[in-house]
């Protein structure tokens, strides 16, 4: 958090089908069986269905889960994909009602309550722990402990910056001109590129910072070029 592409969602329930296993749940006095949802795909619905939101949606969740996995093959770290998939779907669940509490940061309140989530889905849930501590330092100015942890830190960081950040960003500005509006969203934008990229932790992640900032910078000059200095925006 602090959005839903064709591409991302077909992407995502791939690899959800990927992961998927198929067990078979015997009940009722007769023995009859039906296939178990595999958990993965409890998830994702969930997700898809709950966080909607140009900024911090369901999509959102797809690329960091995506690119959280990227940026650790690219630096040759294996990460617990159970801990890292439930982070990443589920990260930002304190964001939506009826899950958002008053006055406590989402990350946290996420973290508290995720296990209600995963219980009984399938989960294995001796991981519980791992997903809450991810899910606690996912955002840009924590700091994450141990490989899941960080590499969706950095994927969600990274999020921040690049074309999607600004398309993130714009997603929230108000259309009746309420706030945000358009040179407030670029203010937020400025903020990104100046926080954001310091705090991009892995080799991987640092090694496409310059090209997301490069992007973000053009579009911000292109803007101001455009608008008047954004008195026309």
């Amino acid at each position: 958090m602090n959005e839903r592409p064709r591409g991302l969602i077909f992407e995502a329930v791939a690899v959800a089908a990927l992961f998927a296993a198929v067990p078979c749940a015997a009940f009722g006095a007769g023995g009859d069986s039906a296939p178990a949802a595999d958990w993965h795909e409890t998830v994702l619905r969930f997700a898809a269905e709950h966080f909607k939101n140009p900024a911090w949606g369901f999509s959102h969740s797809a690329r960091d889960y995506t690119l959280a996995r990227r940026l650790a093959a690219a630096d040759h770290v294996q990460l617990d994909d159970d801990v890292l998939y439930a982070a990443a779907y589920l990260h930002d669940m304190a964001a939506f009602a009826p899950y958002e509490k008053k006055d406590v940061d989402h990350a946290d309140e996420a973290a508290r309550i995720v296990d209600t989530v995963l219980a009984g889905t399938g989960f294995p849930m001796a991981k519980i722990d791992a997903v809450r501590g991810a899910i606690r330092t996912h955002m840009f100015d924590r700091d994450p402990v141990g490989p899941e942890a960080t590499y969706l830190h950095d994927a969600d960081a990274l999020d921040w910056l690049g074309a999607i950040g600004a398309a993130r960003i714009f997603g929230l500005v108000d259309p009746n001109g309420g706030d945000p509006d358009g040179p407030a969203a670029v203010k937020m934008i400025e903020d990104n590129l100046s926080r954001v990229p310091p705090r991009v932790l892995t080799p991987a992640g640092r090694a496409r910072v310059a090209a997301r900032v490069g992007e973000l910078r053009t579009f911000l000059r292109q803007l101001r070029d455009e608008t008047n200095k954004l008195k026309d925006l």
